[in-house]
């Protein structure tokens, strides 16, 4: 039997996504930190599980390496006692981690996901949640990525790589969702 709420899946809410906007990245969707602290305090009320993923960097120069201040959670997605946190070295918070185990032991089959960044870690722990049977429903205002350069030289906005991303993964991998809608399901039930 299916847990009855789903669970919450925060990808990277790092502090390194900081410093790299410091450093003049530019970025989308500016209150996503903001919708994922209302959707922690939505799962927390409902006392729904939560399990929060944190990115190790491996490469010398990454800004995601336990001695470094990019690997400090963001405030706002700090984890509370008895939450979960799993730590990945890779995109996938599936691959090198036990959270499918987790998560089947807790008979949990809808997973809410949200973090950063979209096009990165997001959509490759969705793709792989939907591959191995969860529900997805991926959080579009509770995520967000940086403009990229292409293979060609072409500029790519964050806004683009987003709605590329979403579109992507809708249906087949996952359901898009907002924010309020995850709220909303809860005051439905």
């Amino acid at each position: 039997m299916p847990h009855p709420v789903p669970a919450l899946i925060v990808v990277d809410v790092q502090r390194a996504f900081d410093e790299w906007e410091a450093a003049g990245k530019r970025r989308n969707n500016p209150d996503a930190v903001a919708r994922i602290a209302d959707l922690l305090r939505a799962f927390r009320t409902h006392g729904a599980p939560i399990f929060h993923i944190r990115h190790e960097g491996t490469k010398p120069n990454s800004s995601f390496l336990p001695s470094r201040s990019g690997y400090a959670v963001k405030d706002e997605a700090r984890e509370q006692p008895g939450e979960t946190v799993i730590v990945k070295r890779v995109n996938s918070a599936f691959i090198g981690t036990d959270l499918e185990q987790r998560l089947r032991a807790g008979n949990i089959g809808t997973l809410v996901i949200c973090g950063a960044t979209t096009n990165h870690c997001v959509e490759t722990t969705t793709r792989m949640a939907g591959n191995l049977g969860f529900a997805a429903w991926l959080v579009r205002d509770a995520t967000w990525t940086f403009d990229r350069i292409g293979p060609d030289g072409d500029e790519h906005s964050a806004e683009e790589i987003h709605a590329m991303t979403l579109s992507n993964l809708n249906g087949e991998f996952a359901h898009i969702v907002t924010s309020a809608d995850v709220v909303a399901s809860f005051a439905a039930k």
